[in-house]
């Protein structure tokens, strides 16, 4: 674990430092470019090509797309618990974006004018749902859910298959509850590449939701302009404020539920008592040992995870703001919580309080998991209903309403050197 302290001299040289380790470099990049040409001039032999290469199996272009048949009989080999566990917290999700639903409207500007905005869903997405190993079904239910809210039409899902080509019953099964059947068999940069470009076998789409490694995000921001993405949601990240109330115990337990995620993750620690770092690195040793995947939480404990000592609360929220985590844990008194997190500009989402660990958001409680990582939470927001929709504008004016508006335009028009825009409202007044 690295240590630093908010005062020391070069803090924010070295915290920068650190946090842009997590971008990728122009070799990473590079290659990232090279695969996405690859499956925009070979379509589906690309796609071949590559989940031969990265998930060892081949799949002909056949057996892209899951049989519809198999989505509708996965949940027959999930227990009752699972299978209601996927269902309510369906419920969960579908609860809390129902009230961010866009509402159309229209009414009159000041020149007496009708304008308004008109909503409507996106025609066809794509949703990238990380699978192979550890196929997360919590995304399923993040994004499909959200989608299946909006009344998008056409929904396509991408999951890297197991080394057999299977796809997670678990995940089918969610995805079967969300009422999706087009699902393909192909994860990686290659899925990112059949979303954009197309291939024979798979139809493109407007737009690319999801999270995923480094090098799915990195494929998504570079697709962007070619078709639309939600956000670039990479390897999971969290960040834990504490000060003297809180629970070493407990906050061992959440930096390793988050390194859990593998390779790439980024774990922050943010106290004001110099004891809890030592405290927590205990903890996180004792607990490792009972966990099933230590030895890839492990090197993300080992490269990942920075402890930053500051003096009082007011740092610790100039330090969320810097590195925009995608999860927030405040372990500080109740009675500061609220006032912690008014103050908080970039962040993916708060959990406030000792008894709201960050798992609650991964899987249940009602807001996306899809989050924004590596410090672009300064700009992007957590997924949305809104995401999954298009918004026209509506003007429409009369004779009256134009006249009030015409000298705006007259003097616009003159300040701007465009005669020709001038004319264009102008000429209506001759005819």
């Amino acid at each position: 674990m690295r240590v630093l302290r908010y005062n020391a001299p070069g803090f924010s040289r070295r915290l920068d430092s650190y946090c842009k380790n997590s971008l990728g470099t122009p070799e990473f990049r590079e290659e990232v470019a090279r695969i996405l040409q690859a499956v925009e001039q070979r379509g589906d032999d690309a796609v071949v090509q590559f989940t031969a290469k990265f998930d060892h199996v081949r799949l002909e272009p056949g057996r892209f797309r899951v049989d519809p048949e198999e989505i509708r009989n996965a949940g027959k080999s999930l227990t009752k618990a699972q299978s209601r566990a996927i269902k309510i917290a369906i419920h969960c999700v579908e609860d809390f974006h129902r009230r961010s639903l866009p509402v159309s409207w229209k009414g009159k500007n000041p020149h007496g004018a009708t304008v308004g905005e008109q909503y409507h869903p996106l025609q066809r997405i794509g949703i990238y749902v990380p699978g192979g190993n550890v196929p997360l079904v919590s995304t399923v239910v993040m994004t499909a859910a959200l989608a299946r809210l909006a009344k998008v039409p056409e929904i396509a899902v991408f999951t890297p298959p197991g080394r057999d080509g299977s796809i997670s019953p678990g995940l089918l099964a969610a995805l079967h509850y969300c009422h999706i059947t087009e699902v393909y068999r192909i994860g990686g940069i290659q899925a990112i590449g059949a979303m954009a470009f197309g291939t024979a076998t798979v139809p493109p789409v407007n737009k690319i939701f999801g999270p995923g490694n480094a090098f799915v995000t990195e494929a998504k921001r570079q697709v962007f302009g070619i078709t639309g993405v939600d956000l670039l949601p990479g390897p999971s990240e969290v960040m834990i404020v504490a000060d003297q109330s809180a629970d070493p115990a407990l906050l061992g337990a959440d930096i390793l539920a988050q390194a859990e995620h593998g390779a790439g993750g980024r774990l922050f620690l943010a106290t004001t008592k110099e004891e809890t770092i030592r405290e927590t690195e205990q903890e996180i040793k004792r607990q490792l040992t009972d966990l099933s995947r230590a030895s890839s939480i492990r090197p993300v404990l080992k490269n990942g995870f920075l402890a930053v000592l500051v003096d009082n609360l007011d740092q610790a929220v100039d330090l969320v703001d810097t590195i925009a985590p995608e999860h927030l844990e405040l372990h500080i008194e109740k009675r500061l919580l609220n006032g912690f997190a008014k103050k908080v500009r970039h962040a993916g989402a708060i959990f406030l309080g000792s008894h709201s660990p960050v798992v609650l958001g991964d899987f249940t409680a009602g807001p996306s998991h899809t989050l924004p990582t590596g410090r672009t939470g300064r700009f992007f927001s957590g997924l949305s209903v809104t995401d999954f929709f298009r918004r026209n504008s509506l003007i429409q004016y009369n004779p009256r309403s134009l006249a009030l508006a015409r000298p705006v335009v007259e003097a616009f028009s003159q300040l701007e050197r465009l005669d020709a825009h001038g004319r264009s409202l102008q000429i209506r007044f001759e005819k």
